[in-house]
Order: C-alpha cells, then sequence, then structure tokens
C-alpha cells in the first residue's frame, strides 16, 4: 500500500440553527482539491439532498454552503488527519479524529448521521465515547457505492428530513 499522511484542509460548515450533523470520513482527493465537502462531480451527496429538500442541486461552493444553512445541515468529517491511499477509505490508517463535541455543544443539533460505514465505525470506536451520542449509519454516497441506486439512497436518507 501507497499510504501518505493527510491533513484535513477545511473545518467544519455549520451555524448555530445546525440541527443535523452529517459526518463523513475524511475528504476525497477532489474534495481536498475543491476545499469543501463531496466535490467529486460522480458523489451523489448534493443531488441527493437536493432531490430529499425538492431542489436545485447546488453548483458551487457558496450555493452548498446556503443550502445547508437553509436546511438547518452541519457538515464535518470524523477524522481530522490519517493515513490514506488516494480518496480509498479502505486504506485509512493512523487516525486523529475531529473533536466533533464542539459542534455538538455549540448548535442545537438533534440528530448525527453518518455518510457510509466507515465514517460510522470510526464515530462509533472514537467519538461515541467521548460525546455519548449515538449516529445513525447512512449508506454511503460515494461513486464506489454502487450497490446503491439513488432511489435507494433517497429511501435510506429519508430519516434526515425529521430533525431539520
Amino acid at each position: 500500500m501507497n499510504r501518505a499522511r493527510q491533513t484535513h484542509e477545511f473545518g467544519p460548515c455549520y451555524d448555530l440553527d445546525s440541527r443535523i450533523l452529517i459526518l463523513g470520513s475524511f475528504p476525497s482527493v477532489k474534495s481536498r482539491e475543491e476545499g469543501f465537502y463531496y466535490g467529486h462531480p460522480m458523489n451523489r451527496f448534493w443531488k441527493l439532498l437536493a432531490l430529499l429538500y425538492q431542489e436545485k442541486v447546488p453548483k458551487n461552493i457558496p450555493q452548498k454552503k446556503a443550502f445547508l444553512k437553509r436546511h438547518h445541515i452541519a457538515l464535518w468529517d470524523v477524522i481530522e488527519s490519517c493515513e490514506i491511499e488516494g480518496s480509498s477509505d479502505s486504506s485509512i490508517g493512523a487516525v486523529v479524529v475531529n473533536d466533533v463535541g464542539m459542534i455538538l455543544k455549540e448548535a442545537g443539533i438533534k440528530a448525527v448521521y453518518a455518510n457510509g460505514k466507515k465514517a460510522e465505525s470510526l464515530y462509533r470506536k472514537y467519538l461515541e465515547p467521548v460525546t455519548g451520542v449515538k449516529a445513525v449509519g447512512l449508506p454511503s454516497t460515494s461513486p464506489a457505492n454502487a450497490a446503491f441506486s439513488i432511489e435507494r439512497l433517497e429511501s435510506a436518507w429519508k430519516r434526515v428530513l425529521s430533525c431539520s
């Protein structure tokens, strides 16, 4: 394996009115290049949220931030730094986690969701014991999760609507 140490280069996206916290594992190469969450054009995160909230897909970072604010959604990743090969969650090692408790204390978060199995397992292992807050695991919006069509994702992710 050819893993390299990477550090999360951009902070959480939230405000005091955030009610939902969605956590990924660690930004993809494309997201790190773009400097914001779910930047890979094949990742279905923004398309899925637009579908759930019946809005147009936000195209740029200011539109994405406005979308999140409108719907009281906070975004961050479980990992602050790690060793990773490209964008592969399965290659992640030597994890240092983010202080997710900071958002839980500052904002009125009612529910925490993990986007994908890696984010869920890392949250449960490292952060749940510290925060005492359980996370609901949702299927990954990554293009690597080809088993889930956008319709299956929509069905599974509908639960986020009840908290925003």
